[in-house]
């Protein structure tokens, strides 16, 4: 029964909460807040017990689900007919729309797009869906972090697809108003010790906060006992000084000590960032994503914040979402793609999505390996982006593999913690002049070390060698040269992503490259090497 009243009830209270703000711009009393509070959560478990249903059934017939989605996709579709028109057999489909590569521009100088454009593929459904359902899931596995005042957002942007709208703006922790500086927005959390959730726009934009933190930690010292903003916190400066005085292993829970869980959004390039973060400053933290975003939209459903992180269901409906299977040893071939009840449990495939405004079917690039099923839908891990593999002759080393062998190489560096890293072609810098062998420039950034002896360089081209016997055997004939690393300083990778950000076409989140083809951002970096 209560359930069937929430809605009458939402809008019942809908125009006192307007006319209330209208009238008071200001803070409202505490029991309008705490009444706004309990219907934005009976609100929650209502709406996500809806498109929890939702998803069962659709779960249930995914390849029913499916074909109604191409249908609304082919009604929808802007432009001439096509010979299509009428027709809804995912056969036929395919056949006529053949496979296409995201786009991306060759170079910044032409003046193009540094990245592949945003997706607009049903951003309020697909965003919306994901929202409801992670913060009902973030609030059955930790309760108290949708609780008044316990949880803090220290980015500009906000780790759930969708706008929350009303009523569960309640849910969520007000910031300071219109505040898009992370600095201001650090500050707001760090007067209030008992936050329950920590969020951020994704893993990356968290480690460069926190990294800010420590480099400026006596300044937001200084602002919190001033008062500037609000109240003069002299305590709470106190314990910010002494938690920083302890280093960064823990940093977070020394702060906040009864911080339970931090909640970002997935994207490609973001694994490496969660592994430094609960590594150092987040040690003994959970890390809960409520979706997988790729080219700018949801395309995988994170429902299990208690199972080990990275899992994500690919639910069927719009966009029409296909599996390219991606053969052994990473060869091209010609290979048709399958519908998500086909897909085989431990197969790898790569995400194909039909775009509804050109009717074409877009090749994301992205790779995840099959790990479950929920109903007749994969349950799936991401494991990398074909864009991001590194070939400077034919050798086609993968983003995983590389990060898997920088990742073994940088255990044999003593104390070293790796943050992030980025690769080069020497053809993009033209480092050697073309007078050697063409090789990969490794750009990172490290914890705990200062300097890079030549022979910890050297171990990552031998991990290499290990990781790829096609790169082995060229290092061995002399085709491919030594790989190259290069220490970059504090704030390096933060301007990297600030340039990335700064592209009219970055999508949000924006994606981590771990391969750079522009040479400016390239030069980037380059300009902030120390070692």
């Amino acid at each position: 029964m209560l359930l069937l009243l929430l809605p009458l009830l939402l809008l019942l209270l809908l125009p006192l909460a307007v006319l209330w703000r209208q009238r008071a711009p200001g803070p409202g009393p505490s029991w309008l807040a705490s009444l706004q509070h309990r219907v934005a959560c009976g609100a929650l478990c209502w709406a996500a017990a809806w498109q929890q249903w939702r998803l069962e059934q659709s779960t249930l017939h995914a390849g029913l689900r499916q074909q109604q989605a191409l249908s609304r996709c082919l009604k929808r579709a802007r432009g001439p007919p096509s010979p299509l028109t009428g027709s809804t057999d995912m056969t036929t489909f395919r056949n006529h729309l053949p496979l296409t590569e995201a786009s991306q521009a060759p170079e910044e100088e032409s003046g193009e797009q540094l990245l592949p454009p945003a997706s607009k593929q049903h951003p309020g459904e697909a965003s919306l869906q994901a929202t409801l359902l992670g913060l009902a899931a973030l609030n059955q596995a930790y309760p108290a972090a949708l609780a008044r005042g316990s949880t803090a957002c220290v980015t500009p942007t906000s780790p759930w697809p969708h706008p929350l709208p009303w009523p569960w703006r309640a849910l969520r922790r007000a910031g300071p108003p219109g505040a898009k500086d992370p600095r201001a927005l650090l500050l707001e959390a760090l007067r209030s010790p008992g936050l329950r959730a920590l969020e951020a726009g994704t893993a990356a934009e968290l480690l460069d906060v926190l990294s800010g933190l420590e480099a400026d930690g006596e300044e937001l010292a200084e602002a919190l006992a001033a008062g500037n903003p609000g109240a003069p916190l002299p305590a709470r400066a106190a314990e910010l000084r002494e938690a920083l005085e302890q280093g960064p292993r823990g940093l977070a829970l020394r702060l906040w000590p009864e911080l339970q869980v931090v909640v970002t959004l997935d994207a490609g390039g973001q694994g490496e960032a969660v592994a430094a973060l609960e590594a150092l400053w987040c040690h003994g933290l959970a890390f809960f994503s409520p979706a997988y975003a790729a080219s700018g939209g949801v395309v995988g459903l994170s429902l299990w914040p208690e199972q080990p992180a990275g899992l994500y269901l690919l639910p069927p409906g719009a966009p029409v979402t296909e599996l390219l299977p991606v053969p052994a040893g990473g060869q091209e071939g010609a290979a048709t793609t399958v519908l998500l009840a086909e897909a085989q449990q431990g197969q790898e495939y790569e995400l194909v999505v039909t775009d509804q405004a050109s009717l074409t079917r877009c090749r994301l690039g992205d790779v995840v390996r099959v790990a479950g099923a929920y109903n007749q839908c994969p349950v799936v891990r991401f494991i990398g982006r074909r864009g991001q593999a590194l070939s400077v002759r034919g050798e086609d080393i993968g983003e995983d593999v590389f990060s898997e062998a920088l990742g073994r190489a940088v255990g044999q560096w003593p104390g070293a913690k790796l943050l992030d890293h980025v690769c080069v072609e020497s053809s993009i810098l033209d480092s050697s002049g073309g007078s050697a062998a063409p090789h990969y420039e490794v750009f990172v950034a490290l914890r705990g070390v200062r300097n890079l002896s030549e022979e910890n360089r050297d171990k990552l081209d031998r991990c290499l060698q290990e990781a790829s016997p096609g790169y082995k055997s060229l290092r061995f004939r002399g085709s491919v040269g030594p790989a190259r690393v290069h220490l970059v300083g504090p704030g390096a990778f933060g301007a990297l992503r600030e340039a990335l950000a700064a592209s009219p076409a970055a999508p949000f989140p924006p994606e981590m490259p771990r391969v750079l083809r522009h040479r400016r951002l390239a030069r980037l970096l380059q300009g902030r090497v120390m070692s």
